[in-house]
């Protein structure tokens, strides 16, 4: 099912961080009907999805969110989809020879085809996901980094603890992780070795020492925040590496997108959707494919949209989609990716559809939603 979809230019206001004319916005249609699974597999919970350098489709699931009678029909965890949305094969799942994860949550792949998949249960420390498996394309284990239930914190250096989000930097051959769902860094390990780099938390900083503060209910009253925002991460979710090396984080709980350098240098900040009914905005983050990345994706995860923000000043220029099923809606839209020809793939955790919004030219104007 398609439909066409325009995003709307933001209000005049949301540009103020830039002298100069906002880029024009980003013309898309939506289709969710388009991965072609065989008829006996079925997708649980979609949690993630990674475009290789082949433009196939990298997407990962939670089987074990099935109900039980769909559970012997469950896809394997990772798929492996081409640009049409055909299935090629999967792999993945518990086994003697690593420690799956027991809540699938990331998925990243480099440049020479390894697979990267992380988890993020976190329920109980003895059990948690604090671990990092790198695969080859067939599903052959590389490397574990860190074991089931072992992190000793945020100064930990060898394990992690539930983290959300992978990217690669294969100039530089480092991983970087968003390492937010109880810690509160990112943290970066050599992708050839395994061995820890470097690591740090909002605005540059040491991981603060205290656990990050409880997050105020959706809908719940609450008192507007502004400034600069805590000092530390919240719910580090998302991590991406532009062309020009720079290092985009969404701090989720902060409601906000931090930029630093490869060495971990803070540069800048813009906030997404700050002092919304859900506090959980910032999820997955991805970059437009023209040569300048001039647009930056962000998924909200609370309030059931993707931004389209200005890549030079972080501005929000435009918005996708909103709470519903209808193509170019969202439920749950989480983490994100975009391909060669600008095609933005949307992993729908409730939701459990990966949705496509195709390029369909850009245009300027005012705030107008088609469909």
């Amino acid at each position: 099912m398609r439909r066409w979809w325009i995003v709307p230019c933001a209000m005049l206001g949301a540009l103020s961080l830039s002298a100069a004319s906002p880029p024009p916005v980003p013309t898309f249609h939506a289709d969710t009907q388009w991965l072609k699974l065989p008829p006996a597999m079925r997708l649980g919970e979609i949690t993630a999805v990674a475009v290789d350098s082949h433009d196939q489709l990298w997407v990962l699931h939670r089987p074990r969110s099935l109900a039980r009678e769909d559970q012997p029909y469950a896809a394997p965890p990772v798929l492996l989809f081409d640009r049409a949305g055909k299935y090629l094969r999967g792999f993945g799942g518990p086994s003697s020879a690593w420690e799956w994860p027991a809540i699938e949550h990331s998925i990243a792949v480099d440049k020479s085809g390894r697979v990267w998949i992380a988890g993020n249960s976190r329920t109980d420390p003895a059990a948690g996901d604090d671990m990092l498996l790198e695969f080859a394309n067939d599903g052959t284990l590389i490397r574990q980094i860190g074991k089931r239930g072992a992190s000793k914190g945020d100064l930990d250096t060898a394990n992690l603890h539930a983290p959300a989000d992978i990217v690669v930097d294969d100039a530089a051959q480092e991983t970087y992780i968003a390492d937010g769902y109880v810690n509160r860094r990112v943290i970066v390990f050599d992708s050839e070795t395994g061995g820890f780099k470097r690591m740090w938390s909002a605005f540059g900083k040491p991981p603060p020492a205290e656990a990050a503060p409880a997050l105020r209910a959706v809908g719940a009253p609450f008192t507007p925040e502004s400034g600069a925002g805590p000092q530390g991460f919240s719910g580090v979710h998302g991590v991406e590496l532009s062309r020009d090396g720079l290092v985009y984080v969404s701090d989720r709980n902060n409601q906000r997108i931090q930029v630093f350098t490869r060495a971990g240098r803070f540069v800048k900040q813009g906030f997404v959707d700050r002092n919304m009914a859900s506090p959980q905005t910032a999820s997955g983050i991805a970059f437009s494919a023209d040569a300048k990345q001039r647009y930056l994706y962000v998924a909200d995860w609370g309030n059931s949209a993707v931004l389209v923000l200005d890549r030079a000043t972080l501005a929000t220029i435009g918005t996708i989609g909103g709470k519903g099923t209808a193509p170019g809606q969202f439920i749950g839209p989480h983490l994100i990716a975009t391909d060669s020809k600008g095609v933005l793939y949307v992993a729908e955790v409730q939701g459990r559809r990966m949705q496509r919004l195709v390029p369909a030219g850009r245009r300027n104007g005012k705030t107008t939603r088609y469909g």
